[in-house]
């Protein structure tokens, strides 16, 4: 039952991100819209789970919390390097200074979280037939989100749109494994929160530091924050709903 759910993220994941390939003309709106839901997942999604599942203190801060700073600064760390080295061999002028490789772990991520996602279809699943499908509803709700954003960071990067598209497949399949793998074993809850807050604060960094300021560089326009926001209160709609 579980991975027959989890099928309907695996629909909803193409559908965003034939959303996004289908809008490339409105690029800055397409990427004002993915800050946004990144923004409302990490904050209205992964956190307040992160911060349930994950623990106690530690040393007076929360541990997701303390993992959530190191996930942004992992993001950050592992960009620097990876423009370092790219800087070194003399490449990245086709791509406006944009690492392709950056593009492609930051869209590997999502689909480590997507198997995630089927995971926690699964457990729930276990629990209980109506605390599964209240879980599932809510995956497939954000996965529209999950593949809207996948697409958009692979391209963004300069990938090529094979790859993009590549990485979107991947992204849909990725809950039905994950949902599969419950079968044979399950995640402790505190360490699913801990990769939760790790996960939130690497998607929160490539929102702040890549999207939105791309988003808005060339088009500082009313309608590109409308939609930032927009994305935000989508999330806060499909969270409320899950509740």
């Amino acid at each position: 039952m579980a991975v027959f759910v989890a099928l309907g993220a695996f629909v909803m994941t193409l559908v965003g991100g034939w959303t996004a390939q289908r809008v490339t003309d409105r690029r800055h709106l397409v990427l004002g819209l993915a800050g946004g839901l990144m923004l409302g997942v990490v904050g209205l999604d992964l956190l307040p789970e992160a911060l349930d599942a994950a623990g106690g203190p530690v040393f007076g801060v929360p541990a997701a919390l303390l993992l959530f700073v190191a996930g942004f600064l992992t993001a950050h760390l592992v960009e620097h390097l990876l423009a370092g080295r790219q800087a070194a061999h003399g490449a990245g002028e086709d791509t406006n200074g944009r690492i392709p490789q950056v593009g492609m772990t930051a869209a590997g991520a999502m689909v480590g979280h997507s198997v995630m996602d089927g995971v926690a279809i699964g457990a729930a699943f276990q629990v209980g037939g109506g605390m599964g499908v209240a879980v599932a509803l809510a995956v497939i709700a954000h996965d529209f989100a999950d593949g809207f954003n996948t697409y958009t960071l692979t391209s963004l990067y300069g990938n090529a749109r094979r790859k993009a598209l590549a990485m979107l497949f991947a992204d849909a399949v990725a809950p039905v494994v994950g949902a599969a793998s419950t079968l044979l074993f399950t995640i402790p809850e505190q360490l699913l929160g801990g990769y939760l807050g790790f996960f939130g604060g690497a998607l929160l960094y490539l929102a702040a530091a890549e999207i939105l300021p791309e988003a808005h560089h060339e088009h500082p326009a009313r309608s590109t924050l409308l939609c930032t926001v927009a994305g935000a209160a989508f999330i806060w709609l499909v969270v409320g709903i899950a509740e």
